[in-house]
């Protein structure tokens, strides 16, 4: 029998949460947490999940009302897997010459292939921004942009940086990301994918940083390609650092901010010198930059 608890949580909620083994350390089954996100017009408003094999008990109930917005809701599933449902319900995502997909989905022949799970930390390829963003990539090198050392700010699943040093494999890449659960995640992601990690061309350095401020992004600076996929408000906030942080020639990769929101940030970042070279589109755009 599966019990599954929900309550609501906000993005970064969402992406703060530490392991179930952890949290759940005198438990006899722990859960399995997944977060998700029901409406993308709605990007701070998430769901929490927790599966439980038993029924949880108030400690235990307790303990996720602590995480987030509580109190959670309990409902009995059955004996389906729905940890492994849930994850068969996220269909793959083709963007450019890229498909992402779960475990419950096969790889694509002629696609470049990356097994993504359903899980903790930000950036599956599901949500338009990570898609976006899988796409400017392509395009980018289509039009024969060459770029031989990368970052990834606010990585998340690490998805990003993994496509960056598929397109570009002769490139030292970083990503970054404020959340160790992201970090390690993103660990797990590229050996399940073949990336190598390390500090070599061809390799990725997985560090946690918060924004720009790392000892390992200003020694690995300037880079000729930085990408960010997170929100709004730190895009903006975060223009002074990734210009200084950035190339001669370099470009930048935005996204995370709605239709409403890329006025301001297109303005925070030629405030910085950076002119706009494509302004993306739909409800969630991604922005391209260009230093001169």
């Amino acid at each position: 029998m599966t019990y599954r608890a929900t309550l609501p949580c906000t993005r970064a909620q969402a992406e703060a949460l530490p392991q179930a083994d952890d949290l759940f350390a005198h438990s006899s089954s722990p859960p399995v947490l997944v977060a998700d996100e029901p409406d993308p017009a709605k990007p701070d408003e998430w769901l929490l999940h927790a599966y439980f094999e038993i029924e949880p008990d108030a400690h235990e109930l307790g303990l996720l009302a602590s995480l987030a917005d509580g109190p959670p809701q309990v409902e009995q599933l059955g004996d389906e897997d729905w940890v492994t449902r849930s994850q068969a319900g996220l269909e793959p995502i083709r963007a450019g010459r890229f498909f992402v997909h779960t475990p419950s989905h096969v790889a694509q022949d002629g696609a470049i292939n990356f097994q993504i799970d359903a899980g903790l930390a930000f950036g599956t390829g599901q949500h338009a921004t990570t898609k976006g963003c899988l796409e400017a990539l392509d395009r980018l090198q289509r039009l024969g942009q060459r770029f031989r050392n990368i970052a990834d700010i606010g990585t998340g699943t690490g998805l990003l940086a993994f496509a960056a040093l598929k397109l570009w494999p002769e490139a030292r890449a970083v990503a970054t990301d404020i959340d160790p659960v992201a970090v390690e995640v993103a660990r797990d992601n590229a050996a399940i994918n073949g990336v190598a990690l390390g500090d070599a061309a061809g390799e990725l350095l997985l560090e946690v940083a918060d924004g720009m401020a790392s000892p390992q992004l200003t020694a690995r600076a300037p880079f000729d390609l930085l990408i960010a996929n997170i929100l709004a408000g730190p895009l903006i906030d975060l223009a002074p650092a990734f210009a200084s942080a950035l190339a001669p020639g370099g470009t930048v990769v935005l996204a995370g901010l709605l239709d409403t929101q890329a006025e301001a940030v297109a303005a925070a970042y030629a405030a910085q010198g950076l002119g706009l070279e494509d302004a993306g589109s739909g409800e969630w755009p991604v922005l391209v930059l260009g230093a001169a």
